[in-house]
């Protein structure tokens, strides 16, 4: 009893067959480029390999872009005369979820692939196979008299191959999602596609509106007959399922350049002081502003906190027992919207309350702002009384924050 039980586990192991998988990386990344501020796009970070690592001038005219994969088809039959050898490719778009590895924000990024390729390698040379050396053997090989340089429709050759006497390598751009046959006219013992090249398009969120930091996810595929890349009925893949795991790297900018002596704000009438100390006569504003230049490339907030406050206001205040209210209001440059697209002219910061976010419409580089503090009418009329001379002094802290 015991040997028997041995002996159905065993049985058991052996017909349980692993499923077996490809992983590959397909990374982006944003970063804001100040010679080109309208350009809110990722850029792929993906190295070449395959066909576009072998004809990168042709791929960069297409602006087309290829993996291998290491996923070998092989016949399992010989190819007959008048048999169809088939490809079809996931054409179509798809969507996949991406997260904010920190924040758990998430993103929909699409892909759709845009071309097919890869390395046959026939059971026999060419010239044994049709009687003619290649490469018109490897044309005369198939019913439509071209090799597969030219591409059958519905999909479009790329427009350069490669060739020996037993292997050609080929590359077809997949503009819609079908079956792209070719037929056989001599009879081939056997045929392998030695890799699977393909090339993608991809559709990513607008990174302006994102927040620095990875965001990943994964899109799966199948492979083989009747799966996503299908290279016929009669091939079988040694890989079932392909998973594309995709890392999007946001790398923001957000930089406020104060100019020099610009952190010692002084507030005074416009005009100066003279027609008071000359006249008497009574300022109507008391004021500063203070220029500043931004570079931001997505959303931010505000907040502005003192180091003597009263209710939502800072305080000025003297040894000698004075003290006033000083508001204070913030200009951005066009381009950064607030609430509802406005533009933000003059919008009053409180004390320790958060205010945005603020989105730029683009990337921003060393744009001009403003920062304004002012006196009340009130605090005029306080402060500038007959025998009073004094100097008061307060510190104002405003923060920026880019993770809005």
């Amino acid at each position: 009893m015991k040997i028997m039980t041995t002996g159905c586990a065993l049985a058991l192991a052996l017909s349980a067959f692993p499923v077996q998988a490809v992983n590959q990386e397909i990374r982006a990344m944003f970063q804001p480029d100040p010679a080109q501020p309208s350009k809110n796009l990722f850029v792929n970070q993906t190295p070449n390999s395959g066909y576009c690592l072998n004809f990168p001038p042709q791929c960069a005219a297409n602006n087309m872009f290829s993996i291998e994969l290491p996923v070998r088809y092989q016949s399992t039959r010989a190819i007959m005369p008048g048999d169809d050898v088939s490809l079809r490719a996931p054409a179509g778009w798809r969507q996949l979820t991406v997260t904010n590895m920190d924040t758990q924000e998430t993103e929909v990024v699409e892909l759709r692939v845009t071309g097919i390729g890869s390395r046959f390698v026939l059971g026999d040379t060419v010239k044994n196979l049709t009687g003619v050396e290649q490469p018109t053997g490897h044309d005369i090989l198939w019913t439509s008299q071209s090799g597969w340089l030219y591409a059958p429709a519905p999909c479009l050759g790329s427009g350069l191959a490669s060739y020996s006497d037993v292997a050609y390598r080929f590359f077809w751009r997949t503009p819609v999602e079908a079956a792209c046959t070719k037929t056989a006219a001599f009879r081939i013992p056997s045929m392998d596609y030695e890799t699977i090249d393909f090339a993608y398009e991809l559709k990513t969120p607008n990174p302006l509106g994102m927040t620095s930091g990875l965001y990943t996810g994964s899109l799966n595929y199948t492979m083989g007959p009747g799966g996503d890349f299908d290279m016929g009925a009669a091939f079988q893949s040694d890989d079932s399922n392909l998973t594309l795991d995709f890392v999007l790297d946001v790398q923001h900018t957000l930089k406020i350049d104060i100019p020099p002596g610009g952190n010692n704000v002084t507030l005074e009438p416009e005009g100066g002081w003279a027609p008071w100390i000359n006249s008497g006569r009574k300022p109507n504003r008391i004021f500063r502003d203070q220029p500043f230049h931004i570079s931001a490339s997505s959303r931010f907030k505000v907040m502005m906190l003192c180091s003597s406050q009263g209710g939502n206001t800072c305080n000025l205040g003297s040894t000698e027992g004075n003290s006033t209210e000083v508001e204070v209001f913030m200009t951005l440059p066009p381009g950064i919207t607030h609430a509802g697209g406005h533009e933000v002219k003059r919008l009053p910061l409180r004390f320790n309350d958060w205010i945005g976010p603020f989105q730029p419409g683009l990337y921003l580089d060393r744009k001009p702002g403003a920062i304004h503090f002012e006196m009340t009418r009130f605090a005029i009329d306080f402060l500038l009384r007959p025998g009073v001379n004094d100097r008061l002094r307060g510190n104002v802290t405003i923060i920026w924050d880019s993770e809005a």
